[in-house]
């Protein structure tokens, strides 16, 4: 869920990073601190620096409060990616020039923004993120660190899945063929006919909902492919500021 900043920031494995390792984590916050946020003098950092200390929780707390940022030490994700935000802006305010004389946006990065509206929404707004919740609740899809994914999911599902065509179609009652269930073998005898011909049509009906099974892992692949063959690209790099 960091990847993007991190790689805007230009960390060293912004791909693998992982909070939760604690060795990992203090490092990256004496790396961020160092060379991006710079809130402390060179002086002031010994600290947070003190990686082993078992005291570090509590300057890592003050640490946030001195940045005034608006998440404790236990919310970490969050005060992580306020944290990665904060530097952001700093990394902009250190480069104006080099960020202002950037090319414009070629016609085909336009016409994919045009195509695409999803990719102009502001992901870190709050009320984005409770709307997204909630209509993943409502359509009981799958939660995700990423909101932007989550909502492609449930625009996916909704093109699909609630479209005029398929709420019609889902309406419909099914009618079903006649079947001739002696031309059916079940492949071993109870001793009684009636039993045998229960027996042949649960077997059908076994079938009928394997095949409707398998339809829905199919269409679960599909839609799971439509999420993770769209590469994304940070489209506001470059374009935030302090």
């Amino acid at each position: 869920m960091f990847r993007r900043k991190l790689s805007a920031l230009e960390y060293h494995n912004p791909t693998g990073f992982d909070c939760k390792d604690e060795t990992e984590f203090r490092n990256f916050i004496v790396w961020l601190e160092d060379q991006k946020i710079r809130h402390y003098k060179i002086e002031d950092r010994g600290n947070l620096r003190n990686i082993p200390s078992s005291d570090w929780p509590k300057y890592f707390e003050k640490y946030l409060q001195d940045v005034n940022c608006p998440f404790s030490v236990q919310e970490r994700p969050e005060s992580v990616d306020w944290l990665l935000g904060l530097a952001v802006r700093f990394e902009y305010g250190d480069n104006v020039e080099k960020y202002r004389n950037c090319k414009p946006a070629t016609e085909a990065n336009d016409a994919q923004k045009s195509a695409d509206p999803l990719i102009n929404l502001d992901i870190n707004n709050p009320d984005f993120k409770a709307g997204v919740s909630a209509l993943a609740n409502l359509l009981k899809i799958q939660r995700h660190d990423d909101y932007l994914v989550m909502l492609k999911a449930i625009r996916i599902l909704i093109q699909e899945r609630l479209n005029p065509d398929a709420i019609a179609k889902a309406s419909q009652a099914k009618e079903g063929l006649p079947v001739a269930l002696d031309k059916h073998l079940l492949g071993f005898d109870t001793g009684d006919a009636s039993l045998n011909e229960a027996a042949r049509i649960l077997r059908l009906l076994h079938i009928e909902e394997l095949r409707d099974l398998q339809t829905k892992i199919n269409e679960a692949i599909v839609a799971v492919q439509a999420i993770i063959a769209d590469p994304k690209t940070d489209h506001r790099l470059g374009k935030v500021g302090r």
